[in-house]
């Protein structure tokens, strides 16, 4: 019997996370001795830990090492940290559009800090998973403390009911998600990704096993559950608008964002020779997803239920360059998940911001009159709700063009066409919001908005960067090259 030999441990490779649990667990005890209406210490404290973790990932990604750790179950690679940086830079935001929000709505409790920061963890550990297990205990993770951030508000009975809807699709997803690992692990005796990716190019025979065809299948639908693609996403605009507003921005950005970085890594690299057998489910998946948001988007008085749809609808145009594929493909969807999280953030910032306590406020028609009420406010929501439409010169349109180029590129022409199509459709329901803003009388009087300095800066955060990565994308670009550099 050969002797076992125990994984090498490479604290360094799980420093950035190690940083995000540390600061979770500093503020559970700091929690204990702040009295229950004193509580926004802790937020603070979240902030240094994640600027501490974003920093430690930022010299990582500078040191430009790339190497595989315990046991080959997790690679640390550029494409890993950019990924890292997006999810801290996300949580940052969400944190500081969190700290009025969730003391003005009686919900100021340490327990929704620890929880934001779990689920970036279990975020950071998708992205870098080399082995469907360590995939699949991050996807756990990020779920679990999603499910309990979104029944945060315990008196609301539509948060109840949005909580309970999403954990039993979630679990039913997680099920089907875990029966595809197993149906991989059946066909290909392994479930670290680059032993599959070399198992499937070595013995071409595999690929006609209905096993591993399931397999594929069941992952699909686990991973299409998360980025809410037609028909999985019957979820989206009923939990989005249950949930408290700052958890419903994290959900838009983070949740999705560590979806396509699995999504990626798995079929991308590791069922890239199976390309043949789901290029053309991923084509009729974008069609539906892009269409389906953008034409129901249209209906919507809600504004959280109009991003819902909208937050479908960019799920397909991603999924457009995803059945692309190439290195032009990946390297739009990095530049477009930096510019949707900066740009979707900042227009839920707006909606908690004009919200105010209880969440009144939430109809579109509510709007009305804003536009030369609160000019700093309404100018920044024009942007975001322009930067979503993909109109020039801003952050949205340049991820679009990319995508639709990567798709043209590779021969998709129908699909980029489609593409192009959906995103006319969409500038009605993102204008609609600015004319409303502009043109329209109130109908009913809107009080006095308090504009604290954390939220002033995230506003001036994603407002900057979404009009700076659109007149100057050269940077971003570059980026984002450099950020598809797989190991495998």
């Amino acid at each position: 019997m050969p002797p076992i030999v125990p994984p090498s441990i490479n604290i360094q490779s799980i420093l950035p996370e190690i940083m995000v649990v540390v600061t979770a667990l500093v503020i559970l005890l700091v929690d204990l001795v702040l009295e229950k209406d004193k509580k926004t210490p802790l937020a603070f404290l979240g902030l240094i830990g994640l600027a501490t973790a974003f920093m430690a990932s930022v010299l990582m990604w500078r040191s430009g090492v790339s190497v595989y750790a315990f046991n080959m179950m997790i690679v640390i690679d550029r494409f890993t940290l950019f990924f890292n940086i997006l999810f801290l830079v996300a949580t940052f935001i969400t944190l500081l559009i969190s700290i009025n929000y969730i003391r003005d709505e009686g919900i100021n409790y340490g327990e929704f800090y620890v929880l934001l920061l779990f689920a970036t963890v279990g975020m950071m550990l998708m992205a870098k998973a080399n082995d469907l297990m360590i995939l699949f205990l991050g996807l756990e993770t990020l779920s679990i403390s999603i499910y309990v951030l979104v029944g945060f508000l315990r008196t609301n009975l539509k948060s109840n009911e949005s909580s309970l809807k999403y954990f039993l699709l979630g679990a039913f997803a997680s099920g089907l998600l875990l029966y595809g690992i197993a149906f991989v692990y059946g066909s290909t005796g392994t479930t670290k990704l680059p032993e599959i990716a070399k198992m499937l190019e070595s013995a071409p025979h595999i690929l006609f096993n209905p096993l591993l065809l399931a397999a594929v299948g069941l992952i699909l639908v686990g991973l299409g559950f998360k980025v809410a693609l037609v028909p999985f996403h019957m979820w989206t605009p009923d939990v989005y608008e249950g949930a408290p507003t700052s958890v419903t921005a994290f959900m838009s950005v983070g949740v999705k964002a560590a979806a396509f970085s699995a999504f990626l890594r798995v079929f991308l690299s590791s069922f890239g020779p199976l390309r043949a057998d789901w290029t053309m489910i991923l084509w009729v998946l974008a069609v539906a997803t892009m269409t389906l948001g953008n034409v129901v988007a249209i209906s919507q008085d809600n504004i959280k239920r109009m991003l819902a749809y909208s937050s479908i609808a960019h799920a397909g145009y991603i999924l457009v360059a995803m059945t692309a594929g190439g290195d032009m493909a990946t390297m739009s969807i990095i530049y477009y998940l930096m510019a949707y999280t900066l740009m979707n953030l900042g227009a839920f910032a707006i909606v908690i911001l004009y919200g105010k306590k209880g969440e009144e406020n939430i109809l579109i028609s509510d709007y009305a009159g804003a536009g030369f009420k609160y000019p700093f406010l309404s100018v920044a929501m024009a942007i975001f709700m322009f930067s979503l439409a993909g109109i020039p010169p801003l952050a949205g349109f340049i991820g679009k063009f990319y995508i639709f180029s990567a798709a043209i590129k590779q021969g998709f022409i129908w699909l980029a066409i489609i593409g192009v199509l959906n995103s006319v459709i969409a500038t009605y329901y993102y204008l609609r919001v600015t004319v409303i803003m502009y043109m329209r009388e109130p109908s009913k009087e809107v009080g006095q908005l308090s504009f604290s300095l954390p939220m002033i800066v995230a506003l001036l955060i994603t407002t900057f960067f979404t009009l700076h990565m659109g007149i100057l994308p050269g940077r971003y670009l570059q980026f984002a090259k450099q950020s598809i550099q797989m190991l495998m």
